[in-house]
């Protein structure tokens, strides 16, 4: 069974940044698609970034935000620069057993899930 556990969330001003970090465990990570969703309170989860061969974005953080993978170590990581209001929100981290070509947005793709932790940005 993957185990998914994220930290690294916190309180930031607006123009900040934070690094989350996900750390797996069970599987074989490097055959993971990783993936980063967010949820802010009254709110559908978003997609916000995803590694399989490559990185995907939203364009909502595309240019702020950058995913990175440590497959040695069984970790991936998103770096949130620039930071706004409306980033706020619980940011789970989620896992695929296998890499895609064009990997998915949706959450119901994803079947390993993080407990999550909460960013929020002050104005």
């Amino acid at each position: 069974q993957v185990q998914l556990v994220e930290s690294g969330g916190g309180l930031v001003q607006t123009g900040g940044s934070l690094r989350l970090s996900c750390a797996a465990s069970g599987g074989t990570f490097s055959r993971f698609t990783m993936g980063w969703f967010r949820q802010a309170p009254g709110k559908e989860r978003e997609f916000v970034a995803a590694h399989s061969w490559t990185s995907y974005y939203a364009d909502s953080v595309k240019g702020r935000f950058t995913i990175s993978r440590d497959n040695a170590k069984n970790m991936v990581s998103l770096q949130m620069n620039s930071l706004k209001p409306e980033d706020t929100a619980g940011y789970y981290c989620a896992a695929q057993g296998m890499k895609f070509t064009s990997p998915s947005r949706g959450s119901s793709d994803y079947p390993y899930w993080g407990q999550g932790t909460q960013v929020t940005v002050s104005s």
